[in-house]
């Protein structure tokens, strides 16, 4: 017998009103190059207002931040992803500072944090980078957009040993249950909710989902990455937000434009766009 066929939706289809925020996207990367003027055309007409793009290095943000120069509702965020620790030299640090200095679209100091699922850089040098990059974003009074996979407990330790309880923090790409979302919530940070909400084996984070205060939750793509139901395996995009909307108001017992709309206003909050 042979697999049932995944039926796709145009996420048009499922338009949500103007005002919606995707707080994470990689729109810089070489798998937008060829249709990337046509992701931003679904984007409007899906109902999105602003995307936040994801710069995971200096060079790459100095290289192609000229993409998105016919672009305005688009904002950044840069920092040194925790895979690329050995990129996070001193000059590495003072370009991020200088960038944010120089662009006001600048906006957080992100992706970083801790990855523990790849071997791509020894932790000690994971946490010393982290550690940096908290330190830069307090001296130049930026928000934080976490990076954690697999390094759950000693994240929240180097956060809150250091004093980053009530720091404008967002916790990206969450996919935890509810304890740990209350242990991030009692330290007054906010949690962006990925496409995965929408599978149908995520009952734990749906159940997370509907426990978070409307006023602590954002919404995100982390496109290319993590295509929501129906378009699981595919190349995501911002568009494909609506679904992730969806699955977040059904399992909230909300109608769809609430969450759309809150969200948003919560993200336009937290990066002061």
């Amino acid at each position: 017998m042979g697999h049932k066929k995944v039926q796709r939706i145009d996420p048009l289809v499922m338009a949500l009103p103007p005002g919606g925020v995707d707080s994470h996207a990689h729109l810089d990367g070489p798998e937008f190059d060829a249709d990337r003027e046509k992701i931003f055309a679904r984007a409007r007409a899906a109902g999105l207002a602003r995307v936040g793009c994801v710069f995971l290095n200096p060079e790459d943000f100095a290289a192609r931040k000229t993409l998105f120069d016919g672009h305005p509702e688009v904002f950044f965020l840069l920092g040194i992803h925790p895979c690329d620790g050995a990129r996070c030299t001193e000059e590495g640090l003072a370009d991020i500072r200088e960038a944010f200095a120089a662009d006001q679209r600048l906006k957080a100091v992100g992706e970083i944090g801790l990855d523990y699922h790849w071997n791509d850089c020894p932790k000690e040098l994971q946490i010393a980078v982290f550690i940096a990059q908290l330190n830069l974003a307090r001296e130049i009074g930026k928000p934080v957009a976490l990076h954690c996979r697999e390094a759950e407990d000693e994240t929240l330790v180097i956060l809150e040993s250091r004093g980053f309880q009530r720091y404008p923090l967002l916790w990206h790409c969450f996919g935890g249950g509810t304890e740990l979302a209350r242990r991030i919530l009692d330290n007054g940070w906010h949690i962006s909710v990925p496409g995965p909400v929408t599978y149908n084996g995520n009952t734990q984070l749906r159940e997370a989902v509907a426990r978070i205060p409307v006023d602590r939750l954002l919404l995100e793509t982390d496109c290319p990455y993590l295509s929501p139901t129906p378009w699981r395996g595919t190349r995501n995009e911002p568009a494909y937000s609506v679904f992730t909307a969806r699955a977040a108001a059904l399992a909230r017992g909300v109608s769809p434009e609430e969450i759309w709309r809150t969200c948003g206003d919560n993200a336009r909050r937290f990066f002061g766009i």
